[in-house]
């Protein structure tokens, strides 16, 4: 076979599989397009009420890192790239040198991030981080409301001292 054929048939190829997929594609990704806000929750809880996760669906994957560490980093390959194949959700993992650590919070994250997917809001990693967001608001609503005291305090003390 030659070159231009074998290019054409690849093409032909892709093309013929990419029909097949287009519409599944396009009902991933106007599903995922609802969620997308809450993948930012995932990462932020320990449960034990989470969806498990079954081996069988997960791709596995070990690359080398990329980031600050030089050449411990850019040799070994240690990083875990992590795909759940039912909902395509990719974890890219390199937080410790261990592959086996990686590994395990590679599988914690996915986890979460999964949990978020099927359960939407009604999943604790969802509402921990409500609360998390709520509490952090409230904190600087009650510093904003200390720095004004502050401020009208110099303000008065301020105006007594120039009277006197």
């Amino acid at each position: 076979m030659n070159a231009p054929s074998l290019f054409y048939f690849t093409f032909s190829l892709k093309e013929a599989s990419a029909a097949l997929w287009r519409p599944w594609m396009l009902r991933k990704q106007q599903f995922s397009l609802i969620r997308l806000p809450l993948f930012q929750a995932a990462g932020k809880k320990n449960s034990s009420n989470l969806l498990a996760l079954n081996e069988a669906e997960l791709k596995e994957q070990f690359v080398k890192g990329d980031g600050p560490g030089g050449q411990a980093v850019n040799k070994t390959s240690n990083c875990v790239v992590l795909k759940h194949i039912p909902t395509g959700i990719v974890i890219k993992c390199h937080q410790t040198r261990s592959v086996e650590q990686n590994r395990k919070i590679a599988r914690e994250i996915l986890q979460e991030k999964v949990d978020l997917f099927y359960k939407g809001e009604n999943s604790d990693v969802f509402k921990e981080k409500k609360a998390a967001e709520k509490k952090k608001q409230e904190k600087k609503r009650r510093a904003k409301e200390n720095l004004e005291r502050k401020r009208h305090f110099k303000e008065i003390s301020s105006k007594l001292y120039l009277d006197s």
